[in-house]
This record gives C-alpha cells, structure tokens and sequence, in this order.
C-alpha cells in the first residue's frame, strides 16, 4: 500500500473521532473527507478507500434522531455526502475497464464485479437514511441516482445499480416514483439486460400489491399497468438487437404482474397478449426453442390463474399468439388447455366458445403432412386422440337449441381429421348427438304453439351422415356398433322409421364390410343383442329384421359360433316385457336347429378325433330350453327337456367324446339347478317334477 493511501485512512480515522468529539459540525468534517479522498484516483485503491469512507462514517451522519444532527444542519446534508460519495465510486468503477493491456479484459471484468457491492453499499446507506422520504426520494435522490446510472454508459454498471435500485428502496418509493424509474430504461445500453430488471421490479411490485388489498387503490391511481406496458414497448423499441426471447419474457412478467394485481382486468391481460402478437408478427417464424417456451409460459398464465379455460377463450388475442407456435408445440399447449379443462371440470356451453376451443387445438384434430404424421409416436397420438374425445363430453347445454349449435360445431372441426383420428373423435360425438336426442325426448310437449328446430329427426339424420364418414377410414365395426345405438335411441324416441333405416345401414355394413369371422361373430350378436330391445317395429318390419340376422347366424364360418347364434336368435322371439312378441313355435324351431348345428358339429369332432367343444354346446342348448321352460312357453316340454338330457349323458359317455372338465362340471351345474327347483316345491316344482336326472 502506498504511503499516500496509509496517510488517508489514518486521516479518515481521525475524522471519525474528530465527528465523535463533536468539535465541528459533522458535515463540514464528511465533506472534508470525500473532498480529501479525491487524492487517490487508481481505480481499485480509491474504492477501497472510499467504502472505508462509507464504513466509518455511517453512524455519524447528521440525520434525523442521530446525535449528531444540529439546527444548521440536515438531513439533505448527509444524503449530499453518500450521494457524492456513491458517484465517485461509480467512476472508480467504471474506469476500471479501462486500466491494463487489452488481452486481460475477460480478467478485470471478473474484478470488477467482484467488486461491485462496495459501489451498491452507498445506495444501501441512502435506503437507511431515516429522513429520506418520499418526496426527498423522488425529488432528489432518485433522479441523481439515475442520472449516474444512465452518465456511465456502462453495461455492468447500469444493470447492477437498477438492480440495487429496486432491492433496497422501498415498495412504496417504486410505486410512486414507477415513470421516473421506468423512464431510465430505454436509455440503458443495448447489451443491458433489462429484462430481468424490469422483471424483478414487476415481481417486488406484484407481490406489494398482494401483500395488502390497502395498497391496491395505489395501483389504480398511478396507473401502473399502463407505465409498465408502456415502458416495455418503448426498451423493446429501443433495444433492436434484443433477442425475440427476451422480448416475450418481457411480456411473460408483464402478464404475470398483470394476473396478479389486476385480475379482474381481462382487456388488460389481452393487451399484453395483442403487444406480444404484434412483436411475434415482425419476427421470421418462431424457431428458439427458449423462445417458444416463453410463449408458452405466457399462454399457460390465464389458465394457471382462472383455472378456468372459458375466460382464455373470452381473450381475442389468445388463439392469435398460439398461431405462432410450430406444430409440435402448438399440440403440447392444445394438451395443456385440454388437461386445464379436464382438471376443473369446466363445462364449455356455447358454440361461440366451442369454436374459438377448436381453433386453439386444431393442432390436435387436424391432420399434419404425411411425414410429419408418420413420425408421431402412436402411444402419443392414443394419448391426444383420447383427451380430445374426452373433451368432446365436456360441451353441454341444457338448451337443446344451442346444443344443435355446438354438436354441429363440433362435427365441422372433428371432420377435417384424417383415417387415423375419426375412430377416436366420431363414437365421442355421437353420444353427445344421443344424449341431445333423449333430453328432446324428455321435454316433448314442455313447448307449446312453437316448432322446435332442433328434434330427434333432425338430428338422427347428421348422425346417419358423420358415422357413413366411418366407411370410409376403413372402421366398420365401430360404424356398425353406432348404428346400433342410433336404433336403440330412435326406438325410444318412437320413431320405426328412423330405427328401421339405422338397422338396414348395420346389416348392409356387416354384409359389405365385415369379412374378419370373428368380427361377424361379434357383429351378429350386437345386433341380436340390440333389436331383442327394439319394441318400436311393426310385424312386418321385426319379421324382416328377423329373418336377417338368424340367416346371418347360420350362416357362420364355423359351427359352435352358428350354434351359438341361432340360439341366441331364439331370444327375438319371445321377450318379456313386450306382450305382442311370445311366439312359442319359433323358439323351438331356432332351439331346434341349433341342436341340428350342434350335432354336427359333434360329428365332425369326432371325425377329427378332437374337440370336445361341441359337447358344451348342447348344455348351453339345454339351459336355453330351461329358461324358455320357466318362462311358460308351452312348446318346450319336460319329455324334449328329458330327452336332452339323456342325449348329452350319451355323448359325455361316448369314447369317441375327449374328457372335458368345463362341460363336465357345467352339465353337474345344469343338473343340480334342476334338482334344486323340484324340491323347492311349487308350480315351478310340479312343472319339474317329470325331469329325471
């Protein structure tokens, strides 16, 4: 240390007891000081010596309560000491920069921000200051403050003192003095980065804001929102170089500060959402991968605080933003509205909403390129196809008028998707279409001297049209299993017509389309199955219907699935709860001629020397004649039922037959029930009582 600097921190010391005797006043004593201090002007030893200056003169300054104020003296006195002190610091500082060789640069520059607290502790000494108020603050200390700020032209400097600015001055101070704090920001060097400045003030402000619904009124009064916009605008404007990440971080705080104090501001939120489409729209399209998250960030803002999907759809610049995000991550935020929606349960209820839903996910129905397409993982697309039928469950009125308007709404969009996602977001419409259907139902008659636009009819017939786009994907299972439960809804609205066409569509479809066996055995029994439940049709038509499907079963690849269909045919029949269809004769007749499948089946097994199956088939066949028994159909005799029975035990017995414990056990199971009914007495038990087993 040189002799010069030894000299000036003995006479800092003095100075200090010197203030401490109270001989002189203490400002003509600080002001000697710094004056003195001038002396050393090497960059790093008069920082030191003048954070030394800072250090031993900070209990002794002339402010309000200390012992060292008098009647001449105030508090503007010791605020000038700490001022001139902090600005010829801030020099030291900055010419630091510029001492040695060129190629130690990237070395001083880590010097110097090891260095930086020593200059920011003056600004701390300012915020302690006790007689430092409001107005002194804005009259004086803040603009000379930002004046050294924006003087020293230099990145480092500039982006730490802000930063110190917003840390250690009150809340309150940056609320009051927001446009002279704000004003300084567009003047900033280009490399500054202002961006995290500017957020970490919107952030000590929000959280101001928050802190005490007293303080809110402020907020209104200063209009903070508008300096706040109104500054970003003008540092992005300022800042042409600046990255398009760092702009849309801008935004991002902004809107996070927004969400936070105003909530209730949704213009205000959708004005920042409009800034943030019109910097979008001046840049080349979206590729920083940073970027794009920003993006996304700032989408997922509303949804995190609403938690409610319908006030985002409500905000014109919303789908205007994700419209600049590439197709991959615009399908992630499509993900993230859906999943929002599905995780509060929100009800989207009008097809205005409906249709500004499906133009933010369209990333999600629409189909991509082909080699975009063929690149998506399929669990992925399962995934993504799933959440958009589930979301079609979440659209609902109770007005049938407007629940037209959304179906169709709906069925506009799912139509643009290729093969591969009308399987999963037809059934899902479809169902929503049924429902409608059964509320119309419901309410016949509630609407008296008016015709009713949206009724069954019409809404039948858009379901014939978006489940024919079914054929065409190729999926006529499902096609036909929607069909099925179109009959079944217009049987209950009472409509044969309707019932009749849907039944002729699924029995084309099964002639047509459905060539897999198993799938027409599956096919044959939905329809069984399905026009068992029908009561709507007349004679003619149900003998039509009728005559097709026991057709259809007969006509099986293999024997038990013939068997097994034609027995269920038995069902079409003779149903319960309809007291027009008990026609006796035609059960035993179906029974009859699944006993003939079902020994033929048996011959051929034995030919083959194999299958027991066949056997299990004539017990499901006994069962049938048991349950038709019970039920009084006076064609099923004791004597046939008997005669089963001794048929089966033959075949159980024969040696031709290979053991099978399933048939075996279920034939005991057969038997033990008729047992069980003749002891039980009764009508049922004398009905019974000429079985012997």
């Amino acid at each position: 240390m040189s002799l010069f600097n030894t000299l000036a921190i003995f006479c800092l010391d003095l100075g200090s007891v010197y203030i401490k005797s109270k001989e002189a006043p203490a400002k003509e004593v600080l002001k000697d000081l710094v004056e003195m201090c001038r002396g050393v002007q090497h960059p790093i030893r008069g920082l030191f010596l003048r954070s030394y200056l800072a250090q031993v003169s900070r209990d002794k300054l002339p402010d309000i309560g200390s012992e060292y104020e008098r009647d001449a003296e105030t508090v503007m006195d010791a605020v000038e000491f700490v001022l001139q002190n902090f600005t010829e610091m801030n020099k030291l500082w900055v010419r630091m920069q510029h001492q040695g060789p060129g190629r130690v640069r990237e070395k001083r520059e880590k010097e110097r921000n090891e260095l930086r607290d020593l200059v920011g502790k003056n600004l701390h000494v300012l915020s302690q200051i006790e007689g430092v108020d409001l107005e002194m603050y804005k009259e004086n200390v803040l603009p000379r403050v930002l004046e050294q700020v924006v003087n020293c032209k230099d990145e480092l400097a500039q982006y730490y003192l802000m930063d110190c600015i917003i840390q250690v001055f009150p809340d309150e101070y940056h609320l009051q003095t927001l446009e002279t704090l704000l004003g300084a920001c567009p003047q900033l060097q280009p490399t500054v980065d202002i961006k995290t400045v500017l957020s970490r003030l919107m952030d000590r402000l929000s959280n101001y804001a928050v802190s005490s619904a007293d303080v809110l009124p402020e907020f209104l009064q200063v209009e903070a929102f508008a300096k706040l916009s109104n500054a970003i605008g003008k540092v992005i404007d300022a800042q042409v170089d600046m990255p398009i990440v760092g702009a849309i971080s801008l935004y991002v705080s902004l809107l996070t500060f927004t969400l936070r104090v105003h909530p209730d501001r949704l213009d205000y939120v959708d004005q920042v959402l409009g800034a943030c489409v019109k910097k979008l729209s001046s840049a080349p399209k979206l590729e920083d991968s940073r970027a794009t998250k920003q993006v996304v960030a700032l989408l997922s803002a509303p949804l995190d605080k609403y938690n409610d999907i319908v006030t985002a759809l409500t905000l014109s610049n919303y789908p205007r933003v994700m419209d600049h995000l590439d197709d991959g991550t615009n399908k992630v935020m499509a993900m993230v509205i859906i999943q929002s929606i599905m995780k509060n349960s929100t009800c989207i209820s009008t097809a205005e909403k409906v249709e500004v839903l499906f133009e933010l996910i369209k990333g999600l129905i629409k189909d991509l390129d082909g080699a975009a397409q063929d690149e998506l993982d399929e669990e992925d697309f399962k995934e993504e196809q799933n959440s958009v039928a589930r979301l079609i469950h979440m659209l609902y009125n109770d007005d049938s008028e407007e629940m037209l308007k959304i179906i169709c709404t709906v069925r506009k969009h799912i139509m643009t998707g290729g093969p591969k996602r009308l399987p999963f977001t037809v059934p899902p419409l479809v169902f929503s279409a049924l429902r409608l259907v059964r509320q119309l139902q419901n309410q016949d008659g509630d609407v008296a001297g008016e015709e009713e636009p949206a009724t069954p009819k019409k809404i039948f017939q858009l379901l014939n049209q978006t489940i024919e786009t079914l054929l065409s994907v190729p999926s006529p299972e499902m096609a036909l299993r929607l069909y099925l439960q179109c009959a079944e809804a217009a049987n209950d609205c009472d409509l044969e017509p309707v019932a009749y066409e849907f039944f002729t569509q699924a029995f084309m479809l099964y002639e047509e389309e459905i060539a897999d066996s198993k799938a027409q055995v599956t096919a044959i029994h939905l329809i069984i199955g399905t026009l068992q439940r029908i009561s709507v049709f007349g004679v003619e038509n149900r003998d039509t219907l009728t005559h097709k499907a026991t057709g259809y079963s007969a006509r099986l690849l293999k024997k038990p699935d013939q068997c097994r269909a034609v027995y269920a045919c038995s069902h079409l029949f003779w149903v319960d709860d309809q007291d027009g269809i008990k026609d006796g004769e035609r059960v035993l007749l179906c029974l009859k001629r699944a006993l003939r499948i079902a020994n033929a089946a048996q011959q051929m097994a034995n030919v083959a020397r194999g299958s027991s199956g066949p056997v299990v088939l004539f017990v499901e066949i006994l069962n049938k004649y048991l349950y038709f028994f019970e039920k009084g159909n006076t064609q099923i005799t004791a004597s046939a039922i008997q005669s089963l029975i001794e048929l089966i035990t033959s075949e159980m017995q024969s040696e031709s037959t290979t053991l099978d414990p399933a048939a075996n056990a279920f034939f005991a199971s057969t038997k033990r029930y008729i047992e069980f009914q003749k002891k039980k007495g009764g009508a049922m038990g004398e009905k019974y009582d000429p079985i012997n087993v």
